[in-house]
Formats: structure tokens, sequence, C-alpha cells
């Protein structure tokens, strides 16, 4: 720093002694070698003072036009050799003349500042194009965190450089030099989002944020940036920080999105491939039992033969339900449709499964017609009623009920079952979750509710469950009512 100010210090030094060179060697050519009237000399130191201060400066600029006016006034203004003025006249030409250089001066300056501020911010657009390009080609957000530093010490051609990275909480490097700002400052600055100046260092830590959120802070040491660009800079990598972490999610979200469906694709295929070898035995099975000549010692074996078939099928259709839901390849087909005939469907294919409990239906004449696909809400009740009467103890109630509210129609499952802990009522419909307290005491698979689930978002409802205040529980879900014109 002190080696730097005594370089400008002794260029400016320089510029000064080389204005009073330039006006003294036109004074000496003047008076010694070429013999020319004062106007001409005025015209002359005015070019001179002008090009002091487009070269130079306004203040080199004005001590040339001073050291001119002396010197204008010794050598050229009669009397000739003295510091007086001998006519009137010659006093308003003096000042006439300083009038005008340090005013051309002062024009010629902020001609040349405008200038240079023109192509210093041409500059650093260049520079910040040239940034954006560069960050632009960074593939993760890792990745990206390195460039930041490296780049823009690189291209704005800094001493040093730090870049630190709220995301992983590390603190890149890069320049020359070591830039003077430790990782208490960058974390300050990154936390509390405010902009820290070191004057003696030469050093700016600035915040990178975006939309309210702090995403790191990047320091700059020995640069002419202006504020403005510094500003523009911490903006453009806070923007691509978060492009680059968007598209990394979003490629995480597509990867996870086709290992759902790979996944669907393959218990689908499974499923279908275990369902034909299990046709035929369910066929044998109940030709056998069907059979009176076939020995009564046999017959409770080949019971359990049937009902463990029946069993395997049900598990095996819920499985290709399950992966057809998952990939996407049911499409509702919806229309208006009558709940009651959907309640009787359902438990006519629960008849061999009631076991003596009982199933109470209340669901009202005038209850309106529901907007569904009754194929499968069918399935979605059939899966909640199978839920229901498989824990429900023999001889209990289980009761159906519907009613319409504001456009929507619930539909409630009721059980007389152990209930449902409030712990679980929120992972009970998920994909293979079944109740701690008995999920070794009652078989299933545990893709029953999540299939419900799935059915009844797929028409826009909602799905939950409540315990009741005695024992058992509650499973509901809603369906929109069909439009007026579809009824």
């Amino acid at each position: 720093m002190v080696a730097d100010r005594v370089r400008v210090g002794i260029q400016s030094l320089f510029r000064f002694a080389g204005g009073l060179v330039l006006i003294a060697a036109v004074t000496w050519i003047y008076a010694r070698v070429l013999r020319v009237n004062s106007t001409t000399v005025a015209l002359t130191y005015l070019l001179v003072v002008l090009g002091v201060a487009t070269g130079w400066g306004l203040w080199e600029a004005a001590v040339a036009s001073g050291f001119a006016m002396v010197c204008f006034n010794y050598f050229f203004l009669p009397p000739v050799g003295a510091s007086t003025i001998e006519a009137p006249q010659n006093w308003v030409a003096l000042f006439a003349f300083l009038a005008t250089s340090v005013t051309a001066s002062r024009l010629s300056s902020a001609a040349k500042r405008r200038t240079q501020e023109a192509v210093r911010r041409q500059h650093e657009l260049e520079r910040l194009y040239a940034l954006s390009r560069a960050w632009l080609l960074s593939g993760s957000p890792s990745e990206l965190a390195k460039q930041i530093a490296h780049q823009t010490a690189q291209i704005f051609e800094l001493r040093g450089a730090a870049f630190f990275n709220r995301a992983d909480q590390r603190i890149y490097r890069a320049g020359p030099e070591d830039i003077p700002a430790d990782e208490a400052r960058l974390r300050d600055a990154a936390v509390q989002g405010t902009v820290l100046h070191d004057s003696a260092t030469s050093t700016t830590i600035i915040p990178i944020r975006l939309g309210g959120v702090t995403l790191g802070s990047l320091a700059v040491c020995g640069s002419g940036m202006s504020e403005t660009t510094l500003h523009s800079v911490a903006n453009l990598a806070a923007i691509t920080l978060e492009r680059v972490r968007a598209q990394e999610a979003a490629s995480h979200a597509e990867a996870v999105r086709e290992s759902e469906e790979l996944k669907s694709t393959l218990l689908d295929a499974m499923a279908h491939e275990f369902k034909t070898p299990l046709t035929p035995i369910k066929a044998a099975v109940t030709a056998l039992l069907s059979d009176p000549r076939f020995p009564p010692a046999h017959r409770d074996l080949l019971q359990i033969v049937n009902e463990e078939a029946d069993r395997l099928s049900s598990m095996l259709t819920e499985a290709i339900q399950m992966a057809r839901l998952e990939a996407g390849k049911i499409r509702l087909q919806t229309g208006a449709c009558g709940l009651a005939g959907l309640a009787q469907s359902s438990l006519q294919k629960l008849e061999t499964a009631d076991e003596g409990r009982r199933v109470e239906v209340d669901i009202p004449e005038n209850l309106p017609l529901v907007e569904a696909d009754p194929e499968l809400v069918s399935i979605a009740l059939w899966q909640l009623l199978s839920n229901s009467l498989r824990y429900t103890p023999p001889g209990s109630l289980v009761a159906i009920q519907a009613r319409a509210l504001s456009g929507w129609v619930t539909v409630r499952v009721a059980d007389c079952g152990p209930g449902i802990p409030a712990a679980e009522q929120e992972r009970i419909f998920e994909k293979f979750y079944r109740g701690k307290s008995q999920r070794g005491l009652i078989p299933g698979s545990g893709m029953g509710l999540a299939i419900a689930r799935e059915i009844v978002r797929a028409h826009g409802g909602k799905i939950w469950v409540e315990n009741h205040p005695g024992p058992g529980a509650v499973f509901a879900f809603t369906l929109p009512v069909a439009h007026e014109d579809e009824t």
C-alpha cells in the first residue's frame, strides 16, 4: 500500500513538472528564437494548457495555466522583462487568457473524465459478460463455488478474491495474493447482509443475496471495481448459484421420477408373471374341492391352499393397481355415478370375508351423484371396507355413511377395531406401512390404504383417518359432486 502511494505521488510530481517544462519551452522559443505577437503566444499557451488538461488532468492544467500567465506577463506584455503591466487593456488580455485557459482546462478535464468513465464502464460490462459466460459453463454448485472466486480474480485482475459458500460452509480463495479477509468477517458479512470495507488493505466484502436469502459473501482485494460493478457481480453470482441449484434439484427429481416409473413398471410386470401360474393353481384347487370323490381328510388342506391362493391373488392385484397408479397408466373415466351402487358392488366382493361381521350402509336416497370413475372409486371403497373387516372382531359392526356438504360428498367407513394411535395416523396411508401393534397378528401387504389414497387424490379429494371416542377407527374420503349438466 505504501509503495503504491509513493508511486502515485511520484507520477503526479512528474506531471506537474512536465506542464511547467512545456510552458517554459514555449516561452523560450517565442522569446529567443521566433518573434511573434502576443496573440500567437497566448493561443500557443492555451493549446499547451488544453493538452495538459486532456493528457494529465485539471490540477496539472491549472498550475501550467498560472505559470503561463506569469511568463506571458513577464516576457511578452509591455514593459517586457518586468512584472508590471503598462496598458490597462493588457490587464484585460491577461485575465481573459487566464479565465479562458482555466475554463478550457476544466471543460477538457471533464470531457476526459467522461471518456474515461465510459471506457471503464465498457470494460466492466465486457468483464461482466465474460464472467457470466464462465459461470454458465459450471455444472454443479460445488464447481460453481470454486469458479466464483477464481473467475472473479482472473477476469477483473484482482490481487485476491474469496467466496464463502453458505451451503457447504466452505471458503474458496483465488488470486496471486492471499486476500486479507478472515473466515469470521466473511461469515459475518453473509449472516448480517452488510457490506464491509477495509481501506487499509483495499478489501471489500459484499453479501450474495437472492430474494432475501443469503447464499454467501464475496471478498475482493486490490480492485478498481466500482460499487455498481461489485453489486452486479454479487447479483450475478446469486442468480447463477440459484440457477445451478435449481437445475440440480430438477435433475434429481427427474432421476427419482424415472426410478419410480421403472420400479412401477417392473412391479407391474412381475405381478403379472406371478399371476400366470396362480390362475391354474386356483382352477385346480377349485376343481378338487368340488369333486365329491376327493377324500375328506385332504379337503381341509385344499381349503388352506385355496384361501392362500386367494390371498396371493389379492396381493398381486394390489401390486398391479399400485404400479399403474404410480406410473400414471390409469386414466380417469369420470362421470356421474351414485355411491349406493358402488357400495353394494364393493360389499358383494366381500361376502366371503365378513365372517359374521355386520355391515350397515347409511347412504340417503337424495344424496347427490358424484363425479368420479366408478371402477376406481369401487376399488378404493373396497380397500377401505376390506381393511375395516380385517381389523374388526367377528360379530362387530362396520358402518358405511355418506353425506353431502358444500359441493363435496364425504364417505366414512367406521369399524370397531383396535383404532390407530395418533402418532401413526399420518403414516398409515404410506406404501407397505402397517400399524406396529397389529402387523404381526393380521396378514396384509400394506398397500390397500395407499391405493385408496392415490385414487382419491386423482379425483381431487382428500382422505384421512380418525379414532372413535370408543374403540375403532373411521376412514373418510371426499369426492366432488357431479355437475348438473352431467347429472
